[in-house]
């Protein structure tokens, strides 16, 4: 799923919104409220991680366990 870009900017104009609002603002709540919409943002994509990544096996036909032997290249859509 691509990154989610119309809820974050959504999401921070609201809590702009609501920030302009108040006679008593909070720096901290601010940051965390900003943080916490930039966290959904990011999690809302999909890492993609290229093809072709070695791997060791070891185990019978019927039951093999493996793990990756080198580090492979993602990208969040």
């Amino acid at each position: 799923m691509p990154l989610q870009k119309a809820p974050l900017k959504q999401g921070i104009s609201a809590l702009m919104k609501d920030m302009m609002d108040r006679t008593d603002t909070s720096h901290d709540e601010f940051a965390e409220r900003l943080s916490t919409l930039i966290e959904t943002f990011v999690k809302s994509g999909t890492v993609i991680v290229a093809t072709g990544i070695p791997v060791a096996t070891a185990g019978g036909p019927t039951a093999q366990t493996g793990a990756t032997t080198a580090t492979g290249t993602g990208t969040i859509n």
